[in-house]
């Protein structure tokens, strides 16, 4: 185990490589190298189905002539020859186009403490322990009555980091664990089936939630789909609990990519500084939170990171930006530069998450009379160039308040300027996912059925 969390050889690497660019021609270079080791198992009916272990560390070097870059990559560390690899690369960029935005990040942006986030458990568990954890989520989901078959469950565990250096002075390493495991029950018979599943992750053992619990919510999800109906089509309030609500924000973090926004590919283009939500409405993105799924100390370019409010009291606020994309809309960057060691670095999210309101789910239901009650959402219709919204989903039909019976095999479908206007957030916000939303009510969608 110390030996997975010793990250110095990679550094050394890193560190030759740069200088090994400088020699070869190049004007400025950063390497970086990511670690990755994982191990996972699937049992079905109590038998081991599948047992896997991936390990590996690859490297990736960036380097600039002019405005020109290039990048290569290998994953054969143990042979890797850095006056070759910075050569060819060199080579590369002179033949490649000129970037008027590439570069490294400002010096003057560049992370020169890096927090502790609370990151790595250094405790991984064997594959007997995940064995014996997903057989112990599956035994949970069919003691449940109703549940009539497993579609199986999973434990997996590992760690993960990178290291970062370049030409401009910064060096910088961190390492993340990250264990969860899951389970899908069936419920029913012949084709009156319906399925559904339960999961917990996080990056330390003590806060995942215990494999009985997430078996036993397996189960009782199933059962509670069983004998689905269809709605006439009609446009009610549609309430999101909070594992397909977090899809929402995640189309706003699209939306507000810089990269989009540079493309003019995204909806939002023109709305900065405009509000988009109701008065009150936040949205933040912390990459400094303990513990976080998708915490770092530095960014994909060594950016010192920071917690921002992408939405205040409804108002756009921000775009997610790395170096280049900001240099493009003629900006800063936000330090949201993400990469892997084959490609430059573009902007994304970290632990993204829409603030809680005032009211309970159960007062959220109650208010809404009736209207539909979204438990899963179906393929990939969010069109984030025009903003139209249009998903698959299965849930429960809300009469009277209350959440009456199962409803699935309809679409619902708006556009997101307006279900971003109209949106409502319940006060049960949970951390849960990399990006997490509360209970959310959004009105007047179609619900197209029968």
């Amino acid at each position: 185990m110390k030996a997975l969390l010793d990250q110095s050889a990679l550094t050394d690497l890193a560190e030759r490589l740069v200088e090994a660019a400088q020699k070869a021609g190049a004007d400025a270079a950063d390497a970086v190298a990511v670690r990755s080791v994982s191990i996972g198992v699937e049992v079905r009916d109590g038998a081991l189905e599948e047992s896997e272990r991936s390990e590996g560390d690859d490297v990736g070097l960036r380097v600039f002539v002019g405005r020109k870059q290039a990048v290569v990559s290998t994953n054969d560390i143990g042979r890797a020859d850095v006056d070759t690899l910075a050569s060819r690369a060199v080579a590369m960029a002179r033949v490649a186009p000129d970037d008027l935005y590439a570069g490294l990040a400002d010096k003057q942006r560049l992370s020169h403490r890096h927090p502790e986030l609370d990151l790595v458990d250094p405790d991984i568990p064997d594959v007997s322990e995940l064995e014996n954890r997903a057989h112990t989520a599956e035994r949970a989901g069919l003691a449940v009555k109703g549940v009539s078959k497993s579609g199986g469950a999973s434990a997996s565990a590992g760690i993960g980091g990178m290291v970062l250096v370049t030409s401009d002075g910064f060096h910088g390493a961190y390492l993340a664990s990250r264990r969860g495991f899951s389970m899908m029950a069936i419920a029913g018979e012949g084709t009156g089936m319906e399925r559904d599943y339960d999961y917990t992750s996080a990056l330390h053992e003590s806060d995942l939630e215990a494999p009985e619990e997430v078996g036993r919510r397996a189960g009782e999800r199933a059962i509670r789909r069983i004998n689905p109906r269809k709605v006439k089509t009609q446009q009610v309030p549609v309430i999101f609990e909070p594992r397909v609500a977090s899809s929402l924000i995640g189309h706003l973090a699209g939306a507000a990519n810089g990269a989009s926004v540079a493309r003019k590919s995204s909806f939002l283009k023109d709305k900065l500084g405009e509000k988009i939500f109701a008065s009150g409405i936040r949205v933040v993105d912390d990459p400094l939170r303990k513990r976080g799924l998708r915490s770092h100390p530095f960014d994909g370019e060594g950016v010192a990171v920071k917690k921002m409010n992408l939405v205040e009291d409804g108002v756009l606020t921000s775009w997610f930006l790395d170096s280049a994309t900001a240099r493009e809309l003629g900006m800063t960057t936000t330090g949201h530069a993400s990469r892997g060691v084959s490609s430059p670095p573009s902007p994304s999210p970290t632990n993204l998450h829409l603030e809680p309101g005032a009211l309970t789910p159960e007062q959220l239901i109650a208010e809404t009379g009736t209207g539909f009650y979204v438990t899963d959402l179906i393929g990939m219709g969010t069109n984030l160039v025009t903003g139209d919204y249009s998903r698959g989903a299965a849930g429960f039909w809300i009469e009277n308040g209350e959440l009456t019976y199962a409803v699935s095999e309809v679409t619902i479908a708006g556009h997101l300027f307006d279900m971003f206007r109209t949106l409502t957030p319940a006060n049960d916000l949970a951390f849960k996912y990399g990006t997490n939303a509360p209970t959310l009510r959004v009105e007047g969608l179609t619900v197209a059925g029968q």
